[in-house]
């Protein structure tokens, strides 16, 4: 059936809009910006909208439940409208990637990202794509993972993230219009 799912990891609140750990939202927001898609609807711990992105009727969710909880909304919306894990891919952070940074795959571990540990935990399974985008700064470290994922890109990162942010979404789209090989063809080599 391919993928009809896509959920953008993240964390709810204007507080944490521009954090580096709700690039997953900010993807999910600029695809149905780009389809037209604006009524949003809240179904228990996650926001959803339906349409039609890249041709292929697509259910876009964000989880409410904070991002180490993410898990919990995906695994409700299980319950109540049951998918195949494969029909969905998750767009996130990701923390051990150079910001900018795209990386689609087919399945996998959760790596370091605890958002991902609970979707994987809830849904039984590495099995489902996901498309990641990086985070880690241009220059300089960090001590605290944590309080590094919570803070805004800084100025001169903003323009590296506002075009991974693009490339993700034209991710998505190569992923619902054709498949996940294609899509980590196409995006997983550095852009020229």
């Amino acid at each position: 059936m391919g993928v009809r799912i896509v959920v953008g990891l993240g964390n709810p609140g204007v507080e944490y809009e521009e954090t580096r750990h709700n690039v997953g939202f900010r993807v999910v927001d600029r695809l149905a910006a780009r389809h037209r898609l604006a009524a949003w609807t809240r179904r228990g711990e996650r926001l959803e909208v339906e349409g039609r992105v890249a041709g292929r009727p697509t259910l876009l969710v964000k989880p409410l439940t904070f991002m180490n909880r993410s898990g919990l909304a995906l695994a409700a919306l299980a319950r109540e409208e049951p998918f195949d894990p494969e029909e969905l891919v998750a767009v996130y952070d990701d923390l051990d990637l150079p910001l900018g940074r795209i990386r689609v795959r087919p399945g996998g571990s959760a790596g370091t990202h605890n958002g991902m540990r609970s979707v994987i935990e809830r849904l039984g399974t590495t099995a489902f794509p996901r498309v990641r985008v990086g985070i880690a700064p241009l220059s300089g470290g960090w001590r605290d993972a944590t309080e590094f994922v919570l803070r805004p890109f800084r100025d001169k990162e903003r323009e590296e993230i506002d075009l991974a942010e693009e490339r993700a979404a034209d991710a998505l789209e190569c992923i619902l219009r054709e498949d996940v090989i294609t899509a980590m063809n196409r995006y997983n080599p550095e852009p020229e």
